[in-house]
This record gives C-alpha cells, structure tokens and sequence, in this order.
C-alpha cells in the first residue's frame, strides 16, 4: 500500500491540509475557513485535501495519456470544478434550511412573509449565477471560500430590495452562516464525482447544439476537442474514475501546525512550530530562500534560514491582528466588499492615502474620517496596503533583512496590493537584484512544512 503524509495548518482565519507521497511530492490540497469550532475546520481541510488527491491521483494514473490528449485533461480539470459545484450546491441547501429557521424564529406575520420571500428571492437568484461561475469560468480555482463565494452574492443582491429590510436581512444572514459553517458536511466522493460526470455531460451537450455564433461561450483548442467527443471521452474515463474513487488514501503520519495548533486533535510529538514549517515548506519549493515573510491571518512572521531550509533566527508579531489578514478582513467589512475585492481596488489608486496607524481598533474611525473628507476608496486601501507592508518591512529588519533569495508565503501573497508593494521597498532597500518568489502554493507552505516533517518522522 502507498504512503501518504499529511500537514495540517490551523490558521486563525484559514485552515489548510496538504497531502504529499514519499517523494515529497504535493498530492492533495484542502483550505476552508476557520471558524470557532477549530475541529470541524480541521476536518474539512482535511476531507478537501483528499477530495483533491483522487484527482491528482487519475491524472497520475493515466500517465502519458493525459499529455498526448489534452482533452483528457481538460475533462478532469472539468470535472473537478463540478465537483467543487455539487460541494457548493449541498451547503447552500442547508444555508437556506438555516435562513427558514432563523426566519421563523425571529419575526412574526407580514414581516416574516416579507424577509421570507427576499431570502427566496435572493437564494434563486444567486444559485444559478454561481453554478454558472462553477462550470463556465473556474470559481473554485479562484475562491474557495464558501462563505466569501455567498456573501459577495447576497450583498450584491441587497441593493435591489427595499432598504427598510436590509438590516433584517442582514441579521438573518450572519446567524445562519455562522450555524451552516460549523456543521461538518461530508461527501461520498464516488456518488459526486457520478453526478458530476452527468452533470459534464449536459453542458457539452449544450454546447454542442449551441453555435458558436451565438454562443457567450469563449472557445478554447481543448474545448473543441471536447466538443462532439464528450461520450468517447466518457466512457474512457468512467473505469479509470471508478478506481481512484474506490481507491484507500492511507495516511501514514500526520503533523500539525499554525496558530492555533494547540487545539489539533494530535498528540504532542505530533505538533510543529509554525515558523519552523513555513521555512521548510518555503525551502522545499524554493530551494535557494534565504528569508521567508510570512503574512498570515493573526501575525506576520519574519524568518531566516540557511541552505537546508532550517531557522536560523526570526522575529514576529503576536501581539495583534494589526496588518495581518484578520485586519484586511476587518477592512474589507467596514467597505462592504469581499476579502477578493480589496487587492484590485487598492490597484486603482491613483493617489495612495497616507495611513497613521494599522491598528484595528482605530481602522474604522480613520476610513470614515478620510472617506467623509472625500478621499477616494482605491486610494484609501492603497494606503492601508502600504501601510501593512511597511510594518512587515520593520519585521524584516529586525530578524536580519532580506537576503537573496526572499520567499513570500501565507493567504495574503494573494492580495496584488500586497506583493507590489513588498516588491517596491524589497527592490528599494535591498536592491534589485534580490528575487522574490511567490508560488501558487502560498497559503500552503505551511501544511507543507508539517507534512513533510511528518514524512521524516514516521515510525519514530
């Protein structure tokens, strides 16, 4: 039986696992947000990372294959954003038993009725449009958050209903999501992934009775080669779906890190530094960093390491949430916006606000205060943006500058703002000649530190 090693990092605001083989080798992802019952979010890392690696594990399984037949792989990747869909699509359903609840619980007569029927509404409305993101333009690729994914949607929606309700709805909406995220919603991988493949079918289907003409549909090489093909393509793959489906991803050691590793369901030999998995996962991708910044959801981390990918010296900020992902998250709230949404709005700033402090405490009181002054949004954030860089830069300094080469891990190297402005003042007082790496992987170096510190462990 093959091994399979898992890192868990449990994050303030997001938790995520990684799956590696004995080869080091990333097989599965999973991310979910943390919410307060640390072990559920734990376990849906944990159940997505595996989710994940079946995937991974058919394209393995079909080899060669794969890459003489680029269709192959675009029916997969296809096929998991369906996946993702029907994932999506079974929370929504127990969000909206949660809206009726919270609904009959606290109104009465016509205004029951009335906030009743915009959740409706809004619920009918908002499923279809995500659906479509799903199958047609890759939302799980870009959002993975359930919540973020529903509550860009609702917001949205609320401009169209009469204001006297949108504090009602609003209500409503922040009880039943807290409920519906603690609740631990498992799958049966092979009964989804079935639907899924159904599901596929009928939109090639679709577009295969669609002319392009008059089609909203961009067409790409390996859509085409898709399309009239789906049903040979089918039935290839069913065997090869059914194996991974039915096949035991043993996980033979796992480990655990993050900021709230204290909590994990692990025994104590099990638990690791987060720093000291952020520079091994930094390393293991990048093999020549030399200095790792870390900005994660509760503490912005400064790290050094030498050749083997080991700390060698590091300085942190733990004391507050201030110019972390919490505080963008906060930001992001006050402007009523998703966490997506802050990055290419700072981008547009064509003048950048100077920010005095990046306390969290004081953040609400300053965006009114400069947006009542006529300070433009985008160049509000953008001076937020600078102003968090600013205090990771003073980290960086005190744990030993920056040296060639410089790894930029954690969910905020996501956020554009963030790396243009780490890129200036690296470039600027370091010199340009230091190369930044950023990976698609990021938010995972963690989880990938302690699986691969699991690797190395197991049988001790």
């Amino acid at each position: 039986m093959k091994k399979y090693y898992l890192g868990i990092d449990l994050g303030s605001t997001t938790s995520k696992a990684i799956i590696i083989d004995d080869d080091d080798n990333i097989i599965g992802r999973g991310i979910t947000n943390t919410r307060a019952n640390y072990t559920v979010a734990t376990e849906i890392a944990r159940l997505e990372a595996i989710y994940n690696a079946r995937f991974s594990l058919l394209k393995m399984k079909l080899g060669d294959e794969i890459t003489s037949k680029p269709e192959y792989n675009r029916y997969i990747q296809d096929l998991e954003s369906v996946f993702q869909y029907l994932q999506f699509k079974r929370r929504l359903d127990r969000l909206n038993v949660q809206f009726i609840d919270t609904i009959e619980s606290s109104f009465q007569d016509e205004k029951k009725l009335a906030v009743s029927g915009y959740i409706e509404h809004i619920v009918n409305t908002i499923e279809p449009a995500i659906k479509d993101e799903y199958m047609n333009s890759n939302l799980g690729g870009k959002n993975q958050f359930f919540r973020d994914i529903v509550s860009e949607k609702f917001n949205k929606e609320l401009n169209f209903i009469d204001k006297n309700y949108f504090e009602p709805l609003m209500m409503v909406y922040d009880k039943s999501i807290i409920s519906a995220e603690n609740e631990l919603t498992e799958y049966d991988f092979k009964e989804l992934i079935f639907q899924s493949m159904e599901l596929l079918n009928d939109k090639y289907a679709g577009l295969e009775n669609t002319s392009s003409e008059h089609s909203n549909v961009q067409f790409d090489n390996e859509l085409n080669l898709l399309k009239g093909n789906y049903k040979v393509i089918y039935d290839s793959l069913k065997d090869h779906i059914s194996f991974v489906a039915n096949m035991d991803i043993h996980i033979t050691n796992m480990v655990g890190t993050g900021y709230g590793r204290a909590l994990l369901p692990f025994p104590e030999k099990s638990i690791r530094s987060e720093i000291l998995c952020h520079a091994f996962g930094a390393h293991a991708i990048f093999p020549k960093t030399k200095t790792v910044l870390d900005i994660g959801g509760q503490d912005t981390k400064a790290i050094q390491v030498d050749s083997h990918g080991l700390v060698t010296s590091f300085h942190m900020n733990d004391r507050c949430a201030a110019g972390c992902g919490r505080y963008l998250g906060y930001i992001a709230d006050e402007f009523n916006i998703s966490l997506n949404e802050l990055g290419p709005l700072a981008m547009e700033a064509t003048n950048e606000v100077n920010i005095c402090s990046t306390c969290t405490v004081f953040a609400a009181a300053e965006i009114r205060e400069l947006t009542n002054v006529g300070q433009k949004r985008s160049d509000i954030l953008a001076g937020l943006h600078r102003a968090i860089v600013m205090r990771a830069m003073s980290l960086l300094a005190r744990s030993g500058g920056v040296r060639n080469e410089f790894t930029f891990t954690g969910g905020v190297a996501r956020n554009q703002a963030v790396l243009k402005y780490v890129s200036e003042l690296v470039y600027k007082n370091y010199g340009n000649d230091i190369k930044i790496n950023i990976h698609t992987d990021s938010i995972f170096m963690g989880a990938l530190g302690g699986a691969m510190f699991a690797r190395r462990s197991a049988g001790n």
